[in-house]
């Protein structure tokens, strides 16, 4: 396992698995079957209804607590009540801190006593790293403008057809990690022709260059699968590397029409 260091100290797997639109049952039974393979990193939030589950596999496994990160997220419904939507969710996954606690999207005029709060569960440890989910330039901008802690991460949709390049060039040069969400793109572009042939050449699969693209880039990918074959051939991209020529066939990918901007999904994967 490869890991990228936040600007909190803390390292966090390039690696993940995700587990929207999972119940608890599906969540436990996946997070259980990741953690076997190897995986690290598992992504949850208030919004899936799956934080039990994921709970569940976490304290259920024999790796120790300190060696499995867990992100979870605060929805706006609960921008009124960071700190109580905070503590539910660590009830709920019944653990005493989790690695990463994300503002789950951005809405015009957030509050900033929404991010004073996040920073507040900061600098009493209960959650290790702050950041945020489908943060746009301006989005962050307007944010670290009076944000007196950096956000660590920055989770949005990203993959070669989904290429925010500046988005990415500014978050790095503030120490923001990106992390990608929908790396493989639903499945929907796994049979472009670009992608099939760099593949071919390195005897992988389409979904195995989509992620190894994203580590190229120094970015964390959390895509979701519950089949076990598909969880061990994503976790499998760190015995080879892409050319710089193969990340630029990608990078030319980009299907965004507003260059410089994150693409958001509405629906999450």
């Amino acid at each position: 396992m490869e890991y990228v260091t936040l600007n909190t100290g803390h390292a966090m797997p390039l690696i993940g698995i995700g587990t929207w639109k999972m119940d608890d049952h599906e969540a436990e039974r996946s997070v259980r079957a990741a953690l076997d393979l190897g995986y690290r990193l598992i992504d949850t939030a208030t919004l899936y209804g799956n934080e039990r589950g994921v709970g569940r596999a976490v304290r259920g496994s024999d790796i120790l607590r300190e060696d499995i990160f867990v992100t979870t997220k605060l929805w706006p419904t609960d921008f009124f009540s960071p700190q109580q939507a905070f503590d539910a969710s660590l009830e709920r996954l019944g653990l005493d801190y989790v690695d990463l606690y994300l503002v789950h999207w951005p809405i015009p005029m957030m509050p900033k006593s929404v991010w004073f709060a996040m920073e507040k569960l900061f600098a009493s440890k209960r959650a290790r790293s702050i950041g945020v989910s489908n943060y746009g330039i301006g989005d962050l901008e307007r944010l670290l403008a009076y944000a007196t802690v950096v956000p660590a991460v920055n989770q949005v949709r990203f993959s070669p057809f989904d290429y925010a390049e500046e988005a990415l060039k500014s978050c790095a040069s503030r120490g923001i990690a990106l992390q990608a969400y929908s790396p493989l793109t639903r499945g929907s572009r796994l049979h472009d022709t670009a992608v099939t042939e760099i593949a071919d050449r390195h005897g992988k699969t389409p979904a195995q260059v989509l992620l190894r693209w994203c580590i190229e880039h120094g970015v964390s990918a959390i895509p979701k699968s519950s089949d076990s074959a598909r969880m061990r051939e994503n976790i499998d991209i760190f015995g080879f590397e892409l050319s710089p020529e193969e990340v630029a066939t990608l990078d030319a990918l980009d299907e965004r029409l507003v260059p410089g901007r994150l693409s958001i999904a509405r629906k999450r994967d």
